[in-house]
This record gives structure tokens, C-alpha cells and sequence, in this order.
């Protein structure tokens, strides 16, 4: 069965639903095995539209919108019921674009994210003027990952910019490790799912906060204290 979808003025091409046509629900699936690429692609032009795309990362599956895109951004927000005083984390292509979206970066940055990167280390930085107000919560820092999975990064690599990372769940809940799961949650509120199958890990990021003198764990998560502790050669806060 194939399924129009609207995106404000942009109208994608019919796409095949999976599903059963009792259980026909507004938002596409993408399953595991089609053609990579074109899942990229579409979900590409959906937020260049100003729309969010639940995809999988090495961690949970997250909710993606250009994060250069202020009105996207509080879309995420309203559809998490999640605080605007919370800000975001974003998710990178590759390590070279925290110079773009960083500033003030200190020296510690580079052999962390050479050794957990791709993973599930998320460093927080002063931030870039590039980065929206809504992003940051009004604040000083950005938080960055680059995740261990091709989705995300291929499609913040085709669009050019940083996708928010923030985890496909209401603000509060547990984190989601399937597509199914937040097909039945969030159904005809975001423009398409794509399913990996189960997310790799199922933990969150560690979340490393550099952006004073002392380092700072602010979550404990997949990336243990003592490693990250290594490699910043001073003691590290929990």
C-alpha cells in the first residue's frame, strides 16, 4: 500500500507502507534493507522542509531536525514536552565539524574524540555564533557526538548541517530502542520513521562537559569515568 505525504509545500513521492492496512498509521516506515541512500535522501529533504525524522543511532533512536532550523528546533521541543530551558545535544558527520559549530576548543577535545569517536561520548563546548539561541537554551555551550551508525552522520553529512540528537521519547520517558516502538508513540506527529532494527547499545552518552577548566561527567553512560579521565590528563568531576 502507498501512503502521500505532506511536509509544508513539499510533497514526497508515494512511499510503500509497511504494515498491515488495520494498522495504517501517518507516518512512513523505512525498513532494514532498503536502499540506504534513499532513506537518506528523503529524510534529507523532509528537514530541509522543516521536518523531523526518528532515526537510529548507536545508542537510541533519536528525533532529527536541522539544528540550524530555530522553528524545526522548537518543533522538537513542543513534541517532547520537553522544558526549554533544556538544551539540546546535536550529532555530527565527522569529528573536523566541532571547528564549525565549537569555539575556545581545548586540547583534551582531540584524543577523546579520536579514541570514542564514533561512540557514545558527547562533549560539551562553547559554542559557535552558528548554533540558534533555542538549541543552547540561551547558554554559552553546545553539546556535540558523532554516533557510531551511518544514518545519522550520512544524513547530516548530505545536509550540511548538525541534527539534533536529542532521544525519540517524551521528555522524561524511558529511551527508545526500536522503530516500532516509536511508531506507536508518535504517529502522524513526525514526517517519517526509519527503521534499523534495535539500537546497538540501548545506554545513553556519556556527557563530558569541557567547556571550563575542570572536566565534568554530567551523565554517566556507556563511555566509562576512569577512560575518559585518561585521556584528559587531569582529574575529572562526577
Amino acid at each position: 500500500m502507498f501512503l502521500w505525504h505532506l511536509v509544508g509545500e513539499f510533497r514526497l513521492a508515494p512511499m510503500l507502507y509497511y504494515g498491515q492496512a488495520a494498522n495504517l498509521t501517518k507516518t512512513p516506515v523505512f525498513r532494514p534493507g532498503e536502499a540506504l541512500q534513499n532513506q537518506i535522501q528523503t529524510a534529507v529533504e523532509i528537514l530541509k522542509n522543516g521536518g523531523i525524522v526518528a532515526i537510529p543511532t548507536d545508542t537510541l533512536y533519536g528525533f532529527a531536525a536541522n539544528a540550524l532550523d530555530e522553528a524545526a528546533v522548537e518543533r522538537v521541543f513542543r513534541l517532547k514536552r520537553r522544558s526549554p530551558s533544556q538544551a539540546l545535544p546535536l550529532l555530527l558527520a565527522d569529528a573536523d565539524d566541532i571547528e564549525r559549530w565549537a569555539v575556545a576548543i581545548p586540547d583534551a577535545v582531540w584524543p577523546l574524540a579520536e579514541r570514542f569517536w564514533p561512540g557514545p561520548l558527547t562533549l560539551v563546548l562553547r559554542r559557535s555564533a552558528a548554533i540558534p539561541d533555542v538549541v543552547c537554551a540561551g547558554g554559552d555551550t553546545v553539546a556535540l557526538r558523532v554516533p557510531d551508525h551511518d544514518v545519522p552522520r550520512s544524513i547530516a553529512r548530505s545536509l550540511g548541517a548538525p541534527l539534533t540528537g536529542t532521544s525519540a521519547n517524551r521528555s522524561g520517558g524511558p529511551g527508545v530502542t526500536s522503530a516500532s516502538a516509536v511508531r506507536d508513540e508518535f504517529s502522524g506527529e513526525i514526517e517519517l520513521v526509519i527503521d534499523g532494527g534495535s539500537a546497538l547499545d540501548g545506554r545513553p552518552s556519556t556527557v563530558l562537559d569541557l567547556s571550563s577548566g575542570q572536566p565534568r561527567i554530567l551523565r554517566q553512560g556507556a563511555v566509562g569515568a576512569a577512560d575518559v579521565a585518561e585521556l584528559c590528563g587531569v582529574p575529572v568531576a562526577v
